[in-house]
């Protein structure tokens, strides 16, 4: 056990504290689960940082990182969904996790394959990563009819669009895997 491992435990952790903070009858409730939200988010990016730079990769974070990335990502949005019960945040929400999920199980056949380096975190996908976390963390933080909230929703629009860019890039990238020629 190492510290980028145990940071990206403490996202699956931070998980039900998050929903129970959310809901919680209190003022102070979406601001200090926005916080929370924000730790997860800092602890996303530190957790690969110090296990680059500490030469601390192992196997077991390559496979718990992004599951604790999408979880958390999966689980904010869906409280976002129910709370705000708003068309126009269910559309980017479902994009999102729904790209997550075709995007994971391709990444898993790939592997399954050997090919698995062909379906790599692109650069697009380190921007619609940001976009989503810092949109998520708005409208967690600010209610629904503030600038703020406003803001954050067109952030999410902005963060599924590249969702659906880098879909389409992985995708893209994969196809000569699903869909090879025939020798014939």
């Amino acid at each position: 056990m190492n510290l980028p491992n145990v940071l990206t435990m403490s996202r699956i952790v931070m998980i039900p504290v998050f929903v129970v903070i959310f809901y919680l009858p209190v003022q102070w409730s979406y601001m200090v689960s926005a916080g929370i939200f924000t730790l997860a988010a800092i602890t996303d990016w530190l957790d690969g940082y110090l296990a680059r730079k500490l030469d601390q990769s192992t196997p077991f974070g390559a496979f718990l990182d992004p599951v604790a990335d999408k979880l958390m990502v999966a689980v904010a949005l869906a409280v976002l969904i129910q709370e705000h019960a708003a068309v126009l945040l269910t559309i980017p929400a479902t994009i999102i996790i729904g790209r997550e999920i075709v995007i994971s199980a391709l990444r898993e056949w790939m592997a399954e394959i050997g090919s698995r380096a062909s379906v790599a975190v692109s650069y697009i996908g380190k921007i619609k990563t940001t976009a989503q976390m810092v949109a998520i963390i708005g409208l967690l933080a600010f209610p629904p009819g503030e600038l703020l909230a406003y803001v954050s929703v067109g952030l999410l629009y902005v963060a599924a669009v590249l969702t659906l860019w880098s879909m389409f890039l992985y995708l893209k990238a994969a196809w000569p895997d699903l869909f090879p020629a025939d020798e014939a």
